[in-house]
């Protein structure tokens, strides 16, 4: 940083060309409360990070930000005017609730790479041929066709080498722009990819397990003619992210690979996912039911008569997180008959549970305004 942009900016002015390294929000030191407040001593070090970011990264603490959906959507909507190439990242583990709703208008005519992160949760038994075969489908269902799907593990580095390739290979020369939803590992994924493309001595995009870290356009030089653009989290309402606290979030999100747990269920035996969703096993039979979730999830079973009462009495206390009953959502019912076996129930922003055998019908239960859904399974 020059003389005098650090001289101009410590007498508290808002600068357009400082940004924070680590959220992309301009830089002031006059309102502590308002984005991008960093003390003036802060601005004497080469790279310059706002205090919402130094307190993140040191004390793993998050500030409420005051962006709204619309503002992350007019930030991200300018690549469509862009002759660009755009990577879209999605969390394998949640792919619903972190597809970015309304891509094909929010980035235009742009070539999109899909890439599926959180390769390193999935169970080792998932066959990585089906998982790029069902991104295809569900993408294509959405009316995206993308040059490539890459699946990769921003936390372990999996696949970044051969993602990096592809980029430099459909860029053409052209900026980068990587798009996402919250909490999709995005920042994580860049902060890897630089370092695959030489500019990334260490991990300077901030990083965490909250929704929306990252507030402006963070540009990262290229070559001479073009640039690397990590773009805000945009807020897809689908993700269970948003009606849990930051430390029950830590609980919901799983941070190495999941473990399976099998429940032999009789008919009308309900299993409880913490208080945030519920699985009633109606008909069928005997049977078992595969719980693919984080391993740190609590699964409660009981008889499906006394799920109801159960609920009403327990949630936050033994069927939590949610920790709080205040501003959780009522669970909306969604009831299924599974044709085919090999059927995974999938609950946006928790995981699935796998049916292995056609035949059963259940209820599956999720918050107001998240997601469930069938699909082939995985495994």
């Amino acid at each position: 940083m020059d003389e005098k942009t650090r001289h101009d900016t410590l007498g508290g002015i808002v600068l357009e060309n400082v940004k924070c390294a680590g959220c992309g929000v301009h830089i002031q030191t006059e309102n502590k409360e308002a984005l991008g407040y960093a003390p003036p001593s802060a601005l004497e070090k080469e790279t310059a990070i706002c205090q919402r970011c130094f307190r993140l990264k040191h004390y793993n603490e998050i500030q409420d930000v005051a962006l709204t959906d619309d503002d992350y959507r007019k930030i991200v909507s300018s690549i469509s005017k862009e002759n660009a190439l755009v990577v879209m990242i999605v969390d394998i583990f949640d792919f619903n609730g972190s597809w970015v709703p309304g891509i094909q208008k929010l980035v235009g005519n742009n070539p999109i790479l899909l890439a599926g992160n959180k390769l390193d949760l999935l169970p080792k038994s998932v066959n990585p041929r089906k998982v790029e075969l069902w991104m295809n489908k569900e993408a294509s269902e959405r009316g995206l066709k993308p040059e490539k799907v890459h699946l990769i593990s921003a936390a372990k580095g999996h696949g970044i080498a051969e993602l990096a390739d592809s980029i430099e290979t459909h860029r053409g020369g052209r900026d980068v722009y990587v798009v996402g939803c919250t909490n999709t590992g995005k920042s994580t994924f860049i902060n890897r990819l630089l370092k695959e493309f030489g500019e990334g001595g260490s991990d300077f995009i901030t990083t965490s397990y909250f929704p929306g870290t990252t507030l402006d356009m963070i540009e990262v030089p290229l070559d001479d003619r073009s640039a690397l653009f990590d773009t805000p989290g945009i807020i897809n309402p689908e993700q269970m992210a948003h009606y849990v606290s930051q430390s029950e979030l830590k609980i919901i999100t799983p941070k190495k690979e999941i473990k399976p747990m099998v429940f032999q269920l009789n008919e009308e035996q309900t299993l409880f996912f913490g208080g945030l969703a519920r699985l009633d096993y109606i008909k069928g039979g005997r049977r078992s039911f595969i719980c693919h979730l984080s391993n740190e999830m609590n699964i409660h079973r009981t008889k499906l008569e006394n799920a109801d009462d159960l609920y009403d009495r327990q949630l936050g206390d033994l069927l939590q997180p949610p920790g709080e009953r205040e501003g959780f959502p009522p669970l909306v019912k969604h009831e299924f008959l599974i044709k085919e076996g090999k059927t995974d129930v999938v609950f946006a922003g928790l995981g699935w549970v796998t049916v292995p055998e056609a035949g059963a019908k259940i209820a599956a239960y999720a918050p107001e305004g998240t997601g469930v859904s069938l699909r082939k399974s995985l495994i």
